[in-house]
């Protein structure tokens, strides 16, 4: 296979700046992209949080200003990479856009201008990458936020010309996120108004970058197989279904990767003690200690700890896990660990349940990456409750700590977790528990199942454990499916 350079297209890329998943596999793929002989070229918002981290920012030579609905709005070209690699990240520098507290909203909701700011963000990247006059070769496009740049590549928008030579591959993290807009937002994008069409960018009334993304690029992605089935389907396809079934072989399915320089128990420097799967009773026992005590816990070697790491909405199955703590907190010889932020009134009951039982319950209502390793490395058991969920990454690292994963199976879920029922089991294939009704009731079956798995039959309970740790999700299989999308794309552009 020929090199390839990619541009890849997102609004957040760790380590500069993460709201979600969508950052982890921005920052991730590339670098491995990258360690497969490709070239990839980043662009993202050059926010002030990113400005006042300290990393090594340079400015280039290269300026411009950006027509916005007739105004012209002037912007800088900064340049930086992915740390310990040689993967450029070029940063669209505009303060009166991407100077605000958080990258989409504050405490009053999203911002009001967000349509403007990432129509600005979109041809701006269009743009400096003519005047970089890079070969691109792919433009991978990640959510809304990135959407329109599939649609000024096949529409011939500014007459640029890396364009005609280049393909585009629209990403969809969740399809929830969907950049609606009012329809005199249209106006923002540059873009002819004949567009504005219940066939490409008209969605009930208003603009939708998402949709233009998914109507426009060459190939549609998502982050696991079965998400991808899912979206077509009205339950959850958002009202965007009938779209994605007509992109038909063009929309596919592939599971995020896990970075293993930075989530693996055998060499992970946030752990008081290291283990793999050959050690990792001796090790779990040391960080389980570990992390009772951060969280003000007894240490009770043998009382069973469930983790939970994650935003705090109710597509996340907060409105199950409330009611279960409510249930068992007072009555089982369970201890949980939470760490995450998000709704108010999610956050408001957690904060009294583990008031009124704080032996039971550890609460941090932040994010702390150190606390999360802590967490994959302690817990015992992890639950993921998810109404749906595109893909996952919090039980690929479970299953790589040897924490086990309970889950609703859906999305990515069911694509990478393997239920504990009895033939599983026998086979050696069980990798965690999972429930298929989303109630209260079946969660706390398989909750149920899990703990008594895990208090009375020690030598299955660790035949799990070691399934999940000896998987491989690393971003390589991920990587090599992409490059095929890529190649297929190219290799249709030419023939039209």
């Amino acid at each position: 296979m020929r090199s390839l350079h990619i541009a890849i297209v997102a609004s957040e890329i760790i380590p500069f700046a993460k709201t979600g998943g969508l950052a982890d596999v921005c920052g991730s793929l590339p670098r491995c992209l990258a360690g497969m002989g490709h070239r990839c070229s980043l662009f993202m918002p050059a926010y002030g949080m990113v400005l006042r981290k300290g990393l090594p920012i340079e400015a280039t030579e290269v300026g411009f200003t950006i027509s916005m609905a007739g105004r012209q709005v002037a912007c800088r070209l900064l340049k930086t990479r992915l740390p310990s690699s040689d993967v450029e990240v070029y940063l669209i520098d505009q303060p009166q856009y991407f100077e605000r507290e958080s990258l989409y909203g504050d405490r009053q909701g999203d911002y009001r201008d967000n349509s403007e700011r990432f129509a600005f963000f979109c041809k701006s990247v269009v743009h400096a990458i003519e005047q970089l006059d890079l070969r691109i070769d792919i433009a991978h496009c990640h959510d809304w936020q990135a959407g329109l740049i599939p649609a000024y590549m096949a529409t011939g928008f500014g007459q640029y010309g890396w364009p005609h030579r280049a393909a585009s591959v629209m990403t969809i993290h969740n399809l929830a996120y969907q950049g609606r807009f009012w329809h005199y937002d249209m106006a923002l994008t540059g873009l002819d108004w004949r567009y504005f069409n219940w066939r490409e960018m008209e969605f009930y009334g208003d603009v939708s970058y998402l949709k233009t993304g998914i109507v426009f690029a060459d190939k549609v992605t998502t982050v696991s197989p079965t998400y991808a089935s899912e979206i077509r389907r009205p339950e959850h396809g958002c009202g965007l279904d009938g779209v994605l079934r007509d992109r038909g072989d063009d929309l596919i399915g592939i599971v995020n990767g896990v970075d293993y320089d930075q989530w693996s128990p055998a060499t992970d420097a946030f752990l008081p003690k290291t283990y793999d799967a050959s050690t990792w009773r001796d090790g779990k026992a040391a960080c389980k200690a570990h992390l009772q005590s951060l969280f003000g816990l007894p240490i009770e070697p043998s009382t069973p700890l469930v983790g939970i790491i994650g935003r705090m909405a109710s597509q996340k199955g907060w409105d199950l896990i409330i009611e279960t703590l409510r249930q068992w907190l007072n009555n089982r010889d369970v201890q949980w660990v939470i760490l995450g932020t998000g709704q108010r009134e999610y956050q408001d009951e957690l904060q009294n349940l583990a008031a009124h039982v704080p032996h039971r319950l550890g609460l941090r209502l932040e994010f702390s990456d150190a606390l999360a390793h802590n967490i994959e490395a302690g817990a015992d058991l992890f639950l993921m409750p998810s109404q749906y969920e595109p893909c996952g990454l919090n039980q690929l690292y479970s299953l790589r700590y040897g924490t086990v994963p309970v889950v609703h199976a859906t999305g990515g879920l069911v694509d990478t977790v393997v239920d504990a029922n009895t033939d599983a089991v026998r086979t050696g294939t069980a990798s965690g528990f999972s429930f298929h009704e989303y109630s209260i009731s079946a969660m706390e079956d398989a909750l149920e199942r899990a703990l008594a798995l895990y208090r009375t039959q020690s030598q299955t309970w660790g035949q799990v454990v070691k399934t999940g740790m000896q998987q491989d999700w690393s971003w390589g299989q991920s990587a090599a499916k992409y490059l095929a999308i890529y190649e297929d794309c190219l290799s249709k552009k030419k023939l039209s």
